[in-house]
């Protein structure tokens, strides 16, 4: 399909709660044009596993992963079903806000139910293989309307890509 403009931090698109997709197969255009998105995004800077549609101005709860080496992976009407007590800090950085990182607190292992395109239900426990669980609560939240930034540990953290690079990526689920 195509590159879509990806919003913005302060775009208050962005802070929109998405709606539920009503029927899977309808939404395949929107997958397409994430999937699109996110390959450019992964091109140009090096950065993107995956991208939520209110980043593209889609107001539904569609999400898309491309993990290295996996297949393209869409999620339709996401919920966090099951998570554990135990949680991690991690670095998280996001498309809508590339030029800055910080450190935020997510649950160590969460259990997601999701649909496909055609409509089916799946569940899938996450952890840290893949950094898969920070990875689905980080999209998830873009949802609800809920960024990175809301969930900083500690504004200390706060660092633009720059530092980010020289001092931390190799420690991260950014490292190449």
């Amino acid at each position: 399909m195509s590159v879509r403009t990806l919003l913005q931090l302060g775009d208050p698109g962005l802070r929109e709660i998405a709606f539920r997709v009503e029927n899977p197969a309808e939404v395949a255009d929107v997958v397409q044009d994430l999937a699109d998105t996110l390959a450019h995004w992964r091109k140009t800077t090096g950065y993107g596993r995956a991208i939520a549609a209110p980043q593209i101005g889609v107001g539904l709860r569609v999400i898309f992963l491309q993990l290295p080496g996996a297949d393209p992976w869409p999620f339709i009407n996401p919920e966090i079903v099951d998570r554990t007590a135990g949680k991690i800090v991690v670095w998280d950085a996001c498309l809508s806000f590339l030029s800055i990182f910080m450190q935020v607190e997510r649950h160590r292992e969460i259990t997601v139910r999701y649909q496909d395109l055609a409509a089916t239900w799946h569940e899938i426990r996450a952890g840290a293989e893949r950094d898969l669980s920070e990875l689905l609560q980080h999209e998830i939240d873009h949802l609800d309307g809920i960024l990175a930034v809301d969930r900083i540990t500690d504004i200390r953290t706060l660092c633009t890509r720059e530092e980010f690079e020289k001092r931390y990526r190799a420690s991260s689920p950014y490292a190449t």
